[in-house]
């Protein structure tokens, strides 16, 4: 109930009109069955977009700092974030890895649609920079296929370091959607990491940086 009403009634809208978003591609995210979303990151905001205009419900793995916050804020977070049906991973690295790989499992089994930014963390200059091989690793465990999504504008609508959204063109393109057999050798799911960040970058027009954007262990 609170996902409808946040994309529908007490979000949306206003982000329709801050964003005015244009997309393409809609029609190749399957309509039933699992399938994973891949996109580049630019702001906090991209996964309400994302949410906003992809026709499915999306499940994001959230965090877990956003469900433990203390004070007002801490506890709006935890709010939000429950009643809106994403999910805490603990992202240390080690074990911590391993869950939210297994949390994202979870989400395709269930047939549901799980949504990831490969970079694990926003671009500091809009480049797109080298992907965490979690999310190819759980298609390759799971069958899910991948649609690569290219996201632009949300970095003017929600810049980094402002407390308030500002007006701008947001622009959302998903890809057909790819299917990766299992993969043996860790190069194999590495190289094949590669190769969807380089069509991110592709597709978007934006330059590829062979290295990763912040140094912390990530899906």
């Amino acid at each position: 109930m609170w996902y409808s009403l946040f994309k529908y009634v007490l979000l949306g809208p206003l982000l329709r009109l801050l964003g005015r978003p244009d997309v393409a591609g809609l029609d190749n995210i399957p309509r039933t069955g699992p399938v994973i979303i891949a996109a580049n990151h630019l702001a906090v905001i991209d996964s309400l977009y994302l949410a906003l205009v992809v026709p499915r419900r999306v499940t994001f793995l959230a965090k877990q700092e956003y469900f433990t916050g203390k004070g007002l804020r801490g506890r709006f977070n935890r709010w939000f974030y429950s009643v809106s049906g994403q999910v805490p991973v603990d992202r240390t690295g080690g074990d911590a890895a391993a869950g939210a790989l297994a949390a994202a499992t979870r989400i395709l089994e269930a047939g549901g649609v799980w949504a990831i930014h490969p970079e694990g963390t926003r671009s500091p200059d809009g480049r797109i920079y080298r992907g965490r091989t979690g999310t190819l690793r759980v298609a390759m465990a799971t069958g899910a296929p991948v649609v690569p999504v290219t996201l632009s504008g949300t970095d003017r609508v929600n810049p980094r370091g402002s407390r308030l959204p500002r007006f701008g063109k947001v622009r959302i393109e998903f890809g057909a959607p790819r299917r990766y057999p299992p993969a043996e050798q860790r190069h194999m799911v590495r190289a094949a990491t590669d190769e969807l960040m380089r069509e991110l970058a592709a597709r978007s027009g934006r330059c590829y940086v062979d290295r990763y954007a912040a140094t912390f262990s990530s899906l």
